[in-house]
């Protein structure tokens, strides 16, 4: 028998059911909440498999038509473009970003031209894809040059909105670039393109099997220790939250994600601004692989796609966006 006193306030009565659980949620996730990464390569009709990302694919351009169909179908916002450059395509300059016949130029005008504004095209503003060194930047002497790489990055981004990009998302984490990149804009007329700044990337362990999957992972030189950030710090992210802000960025990206929900909360609750999170490849790649194994249940997607939502992201970058069907 229970004696003295007892919770009048019982927690759990609001538990008790589904449709009771269902009212009084925090928060939920919809296909609203997500963007759709797509690996590019060159050739024709091929959807090949990246060892390192289960069930992820590069597709070549005449197959890109079929993913973006299948995001447009599951009510995506938008689709992220990356490509694999081949190695004869790599310089130390990383000059294929600036070809206008590069991968990413042309899947912008062939799904522009076909969906016109359906969905959503964000493209980086990086050189990483394209340097024969790995590097984001202009690599000399075991540096990135920040001034000589930001030169770059604002042709790398004028063409890629001449072409019809509608998010630029710079993702290399030179100082000072994201004013460069929107006064250049600007100044083309392209005061319309967005810019999502990567505002917040560390210097992390999580990125290998996207390296895999743009052909750089067997040509990276170093660790990018100088230009993104220490994992051990958080105050510096807001810093560079602030500057981004400042110099035009209309949202803010977090990445990783998952081992960065605390920097994620902090940015959402100082700033006000849309901010983004990355669920990278490696984090994408451990629970795949655990789910595969039968270590975890695969429930547990949906759970960490929901700890980016509590944690105040506005939306996700992650691999999972096209089988939310089967997650949601």
């Amino acid at each position: 028998m229970i004696t003295g006193k007892f919770p009048s306030l019982r927690l759990r009565r609001n538990r008790k059911s589904d449709w009771s659980r269902r009212l009084v949620e925090e928060n939920n996730l919809t296909p609203n909440d997500f963007i759709l990464p797509i690996f590019l390569i060159d050739g024709k009709n091929k959807k090949q498999a990246i060892k390192s990302m289960p069930d992820v694919y590069r597709y070549t351009l005449d197959k890109v038509s079929f993913v973006v169909d299948k995001a447009i179908k599951k009510g995506l916002p938008m689709i992220a473009l990356f490509p694999y450059t081949e190695k004869n395509k790599k310089n130390d300059l990383g000059t294929e970003a600036l070809n206008e016949n590069n991968l990413v130029c042309k899947a912008i005008q062939l799904i522009k031209k076909k969906y016109k504004n359906e969905i959503g095209i964000m493209c980086d503003v990086a050189l990483d894809p394209y340097t024969s060194h790995g590097h984001d930047g202009l690599f000399k002497s075991g540096y990135v040059l920040n001034d000589e790489t930001i030169k770059v990055l604002i042709n790398q981004s004028l063409l890629q909105a001449q072409m019809g990009c509608d998010v630029l998302a710079p993702s290399d984490m030179m100082d000072g670039r994201i004013g460069k990149i929107r006064k250049a804009l600007d100044k083309e007329n392209f005061k319309n393109v967005q810019i999502l700044s990567y505002a917040a990337k560390y210097a992390s362990s999580f990125y290998g099997p996207f390296r895999d999957a743009i052909g750089s992972k067997n040509f990276f030189k170093g660790d990018k220790k100088t230009y993104q950030m220490d994992f051990r710090n958080s105050d510096e992210a807001l810093r560079e939250i602030s500057l981004d802000i400042k110099e035009g960025a209309d949202i803010v990206m977090v990445k990783p994600g998952m081992p960065y929900l605390d920097i994620i909360k902090s940015i959402k609750e100082k700033f006000k601004i849309p901010v983004f999170a990355y669920q990278v490849s490696g984090e994408y790649s451990l629970l795949s692989n655990a789910i595969k194994k039968k270590l975890v249940n695969k429930k547990i997607v949906f759970e960490s796609l929901m700890a980016f939502k509590r944690a105040g992201a506005n939306a996700i970058v992650s691999y999972y966006a096209d089988r939310l069907d089967k997650i949601l």
